[in-house]
């Protein structure tokens, strides 16, 4: 191999610098795809799960039924989800948009737009399941120093399901996570190797 960047293939056929990042950004692209559509698919199944959560109990002759909006946790996990969804559900229609035309290749501002947002979807959507796991905690556990009962004990379907959502939810929080990380690297790629003009990552 080259110093100059320039490789030799077993062909004795020259491969391009240029080439190679090519071949790599279609598959960060494809990969930021499958990332995108997993989290518009478990950030929807997250906020249905939480959602429509709902349990009667009858206590002395009087029934009280278990929402997720008796808990502001789960209202902001629904919210961060919903939310999370529909922007990488946008951003998965960019990226198709992007491969079908062939133009993968982004600029600086759009890459610092598209870093910016999922930056904050990751913190979103991490804040989200964390304060959501610790409510959730307290309906299991109690806290016996101030006399909470142990919610789940009594609406033991409605926790069940809360958990399934929550479980759902970290999966999208891993994957925005994953995602920025994703972004930032496609991001500062366009300010090293060969760019034309406009900045484009080649």
């Amino acid at each position: 191999m080259s110093y100059l960047g320039v490789g030799v293939s077993p062909g004795n056929v020259p491969v391009s610098r240029g080439t190679n990042l090519r071949v790599l950004d279609r598959r960060v692209r494809l990969a930021e795809l499958v990332l995108r559509c997993l989290i518009c698919c478990l950030g929807v199944l997250a906020a249905v799960l939480v959602g429509t959560d709902t349990q009667v109990k009858e206590i002395l002759s009087i029934q009280k039924k278990a929402r997720f909006t008796d808990m502001k946790a789960l209202v902001f996990l629904v919210a961060a989800n919903v939310i999370a969804a529909t922007y990488s559900l946008a951003q998965g229609v960019r990226c198709v948009v992007g491969m079908v035309k062939g133009s993968a290749l982004f600029s600086r501002p759009l890459a610092w737009v598209i870093f910016s947002g999922d930056q904050m979807m990751a913190y979103l959507t991490v804040s989200a399941v964390a304060a959501a796991a610790q409510s959730a905690a307290f309906a299991k556990l109690g806290q016996p120093d101030l006399q909470w009962m142990k919610i789940c004990n009594m609406y033991g379907e409605f926790c069940n399901q809360v958990g399934e959502g929550i479980a759902s939810a970290t999966l999208v929080s891993a994957s925005m996570v994953v995602l920025s990380c994703i972004s930032a690297f496609s991001l500062f790629c366009l300010y090293g190797g060969d760019r034309d003009e406009d900045g484009a990552r080649w």
